[in-house]
């Protein structure tokens, strides 16, 4: 993945299994976020599923700098450390339960989103949060703990978003953010987000 400073980025992986078992696994996954992610994007959103996770981060000048590595020659910190987060996280996992080999079955993927066509990333901000909801693990949004919706909604004082950053993109209104939540996204854009 190639990240490029000041460009807001909805950054995916997904497993074919579980891969986040007990609350432990979520918490330490989000902490790994905390040390490797955060210090090189501002991030707007994040959920972390059973099965896969959700990022939607504004890349800073650090995380969109070039690495020199012999076999990715253009290779962005950002990217690295995105690498670092599921191989350290699968090192974890494979050896409390005893497994082997990949976690994470397919490659993360990156899609940069357009600010001005179809407010994408509000539909990405939107999207990423009502995930558990719209999955039938929840019966509301602020019941699933491992997202940003909580901190959002004024329900916990959660540090990894950008609150201000993303409200000036995002554009919600704070006073009415439940509310907007719950909206039923336009499935096109929706798409487009992927």
């Amino acid at each position: 993945m190639y990240f490029q400073s000041e460009y807001t980025y909805h950054i995916y992986n997904r497993s074919n299994e579980t891969v986040f078992r007990t609350r432990d696994n979520y918490l330490f996954f989000i902490e790994k976020i905390s040390k490797l992610v955060t210090p090189l994007c501002d991030i707007f959103a994040w959920c972390i599923m059973p099965n896969h996770f959700h990022l939607l981060v504004s890349v800073n000048e650090k995380g969109a700098s070039n690495i020199s590595e012999k076999h990715r020659p253009e290779t962005t910190l950002l990217s690295k450390n995105l690498g670092t987060l599921l191989s350290s996280y699968t090192l974890a996992i494979n050896k409390k339960y005893n497994r082997r080999g990949y976690l994470f079955a397919h490659k993360t993927t990156a899609k940069q989103l357009n600010f001005a066509k179809q407010n994408y990333v509000a539909n990405c901000f939107f999207y990423i949060h009502q995930n558990p909801y719209t999955s039938g693990l929840v019966e509301k949004i602020e019941d699933w703990e491992y997202s940003s919706f909580r901190d959002y909604a004024g329900l916990r004082k959660g540090k990894l978003c950008n609150k201000e950053l993303a409200n000036k993109y995002v554009n919600f209104d704070e006073n009415d953010f439940y509310e907007q939540s719950y909206i039923v996204l336009n499935e096109k854009i929706t798409n487009a987000i992927f």
